[in-house]
């Protein structure tokens, strides 16, 4: 989870949303990602749809049977769908998110037992860290707001 968190890290610098994840397999990282959806211009930029892009092409595979992701929020429906699509077997999130988490705050598509795939999840890991990271961006994107400034 720290080098998620410190993927989240990055994407504060860079004034996108602070999330980070980080995928791995047989205790090598093959895939990392952070959100980028405002320099891409792109939707689907989260950081698991950015870490699986890149953990796929590492292996040469879209199945990552065996393989864990972790990131530091708890992912919305496109991500978990994501997730499931590509086999992996172990989701690791820090904090839950009330707007648009579909792994049990709004949705829990993983308790979905029509799926051909389960997912195992562990929530709730260095979630303190994860949400200050969140609430402090938000902040200082309201003020900027307030400020009248186009950007953090």
């Amino acid at each position: 989870m720290g080098l998620a968190l410190d993927e989240a890290q990055k994407s504060f610098s860079e004034g996108e949303v602070p999330v980070g994840a980080v995928i791995v397999l047989n205790g090598r990282v093959i895939g990392k990602g952070r959100n980028s959806v405002e320099k891409e211009h792109d939707p689907t930029f989260h950081a698991e749809m950015v870490a699986i892009r890149e953990a796929t092409s590492n292996v040469e595979n879209w199945r990552l049977s065996g393989a864990t992701l972790y990131v530091t929020l708890e992912p919305c429906t496109m991500c978990i769908g994501a997730i499931i699509l590509a086999r992996i077997e172990r989701l690791v999130f820090a904090c839950s998110d009330p707007k648009a988490g579909a792994v049990g705050s709004l949705y829990n598509i993983t308790a979905e037992g029509r799926l051909n795939h389960k997912v195992l999840v562990t929530s709730g890991v260095r979630a303190s860290e994860s949400s200050d990271m969140l609430k402090s961006f938000f902040k200082k994107l309201r003020d900027v707001k307030k400020n009248g400034r186009q950007t953090l």
